[in-house]
């Protein structure tokens, strides 16, 4: 596996982290370089980190909007 596929997969298991742990998601809010770092356990350069950031955050809302859709359509 590559290093951009690896840290994809990474980032994806983040947001779930992120979602279902309010203190990482409290964390996250705070300072989203300094917790992707830590969880991903690389220290990268911010620019890179950036973009795996702006992803996680992508995906957190996403999810969140699915949520929504879904429970306007009656589901949940």
């Amino acid at each position: 596996m590559d290093i951009k596929a690896e840290l994809k997969s990474k980032a994806e298991g983040i947001g779930d982290k992120i979602k279902s742990d309010k203190d990482i998601a409290a964390k996250f809010q705070k300072d989203p370089i300094a917790t992707v770092e830590g969880l991903l356990g690389v220290d990268l350069p911010n620019d890179q980190i950036e973009k795996i950031v702006d992803g996680i955050k992508a995906k957190i809302d996403l999810d969140k909007l699915g949520g929504m859709l879904g429970g306007l359509f009656g589901k949940k």
